[in-house]
């Protein structure tokens, strides 16, 4: 426009220019002394015709004629961009699948994990095993010398003999209370006789019967004495076989199959009985984690229900595994329900204490709306979608969210199931404004 200006500019000048030099003409053929009536010269007056001519020529084609055809295309454009609409790639509001994974961490532990204890006092004369070993169902572990308990053997099997030497003894006392038993028996029966005959007296017949009666008093007394010093002798050999295990004690074994994780003693080391741990062992063919399942999947989760275990260390390998057991109560500090996954481990190539991602494939009951999250609105505290209706009309809809997958968001209220949503909606898409949709490949996950 400036140009234009300028161009304009020019041509009044260059016009005015020559008005004064036909002005300058007409005085200069005056002084001459031509006619007063007489004008100036033909071949001046042609001159001066053609470079009219020429200047508004020049003037049409610099001038106007650019002018014209600017101002021609800022219309064509002012009616292009008023007839246009804004292209606005949309998304469809979709029912999610019939199951959806629930990936959850956890923490592998060994199925079952045991210390190692000294059951007897003594010194370590033999270690047979380290930590990483595998070692097998009693396989023994280490040896302890433990000179005393040989010697409480010894005092113990010393006791039982006299147990038994008593036992004897009150056997024969038996033996002989029953020989007088009989024999006052025998007595009596003859007093009672003469008494009865009138030969002897009440006197010597009362005491032949008491006789009798203490006699038989003996006997019960001798048999009872035989009966504890059995019981003596039980709790003698009783007391054998508790030393003579606590001397097989000294032989320490593993208490099932597993790996060496702790080994705490070395030879020479001294132990007490029941305080020194010797060993940590851990069953590692088959490894559990537990999980915390949020309340919302807690009905979904049930025992013998497929999951897999995936290691972020080991890259491209998937661990197999069922849900064992759960809890059957939610955590009321949590709200989760604590659930125990099993997964065998034949190779050794999982180990306890390891961070692991278990995947669970969680059927639902009902199938909730899903959308992209690219079409989420957060405006004034509240989100929203743009909904895109079938005659291009735009309108922000408010909506309740649900969970949160990364790329998809679950919405439980505020939007049907078909609804086209703005993805990544511009400053341009405004409420009630028309745009053109176009369908994104971006789809929701199922």
């Amino acid at each position: 426009m400036n140009e234009l200006n300028t161009s304009e500019e020019q041509l009044r000048a260059e016009i005015e220019a020559l008005k004064r030099q036909l002005e300058l003409e007409k005085r200069r053929s005056a002084a001459r002394g031509e006619a007063s009536a007489g004008g100036p010269s033909s071949r001046t007056l042609t001159m001066v015709v053609l470079m009219l001519l020429a200047l508004l020529v020049a003037g049409y084609f610099l001038g106007y004629a650019p002018r014209q055809h600017r101002e021609e295309a800022l219309a064509a454009e002012a009616r292009a961009s008023s007839q246009s609409l804004p292209v606005v790639n949309v998304a469809p509001v979709e029912r999610s699948g019939a199951q959806t994974s629930l990936v959850l961490p956890g923490t592998i532990e060994a199925v079952a994990e045991a210390p190692v204890l000294a059951r007897a006092s003594g010194y370590i004369v033999k270690r047979l095993a380290d930590i990483g070993d595998r070692v097998a169902a009693g396989q023994v572990l280490a040896e302890i010398e433990a000179p005393e308990i040989d010697q409480q053997i010894r005092q113990a099997k010393a006791q039982v003999d006299q147990s038994a030497a008593a036992i004897q003894q009150a056997q024969a006392n038996l033996v002989q209370g029953q020989s007088n038993l009989q024999l006052a028996l025998v007595t009596k029966d003859r007093w009672q006789k003469l008494y009865d005959k009138g030969v002897v007296s009440r006197q010597e017949n009362d005491t032949y019967r008491t006789n009798w009666e203490a006699q038989q008093a003996n006997v019960d007394a001798l048999v009872k004495a035989v009966a504890a010093a059995r019981s003596n002798l039980g709790a003698a050999e009783a007391n054998v076989a508790r030393l003579n295990e606590l001397h097989g004690f000294q032989t320490v074994r593993a208490p099932f199959a597993g790996v060496i994780t702790l080994r705490n003693v070395d030879v020479g080391v001294l132990v007490t009985e029941g305080n020194t741990l010797l060993y940590r062992i851990a069953q590692n063919d088959r490894l559990r984690t537990y999980l915390n399942v949020p309340q919302g999947d807690a009905d979904s989760v049930r025992p013998g229900q497929k999951a897999t275990l995936v290691i972020p260390d080991l890259a491209g390998r998937r661990f197999p595994g069922v849900v064992t057991r759960t809890a059957n109560a939610l955590d009321p500090a949590s709200r989760t329900l604590l659930v125990e996954v099993q997964a065998p481990n034949p190779a050794g190539v999982l180990l306890p204490g390891m961070y692991a991602q278990v995947d669970l494939s969680v059927p639902r009951k009902e199938r909730p709306l899903m959308i992209p999250g690219d079409t989420l609105v957060v405006r004034e505290n509240t989100t929203q979608a743009a909904v895109v209706s079938s005659d291009g009309t735009v309108h922000f809809q408010r909506i309740q969210l649900g969970r949160d997958f990364g790329d998809r968001l679950e919405v439980l209220s505020g939007l049907e199931e078909g609804q086209l949503l703005a993805v990544n909606p511009s400053d341009a898409v405004r409420e009630g404004v028309k745009v053109k949709p176009v369908r994104s490949e971006k789809g929701v996950a199922p």
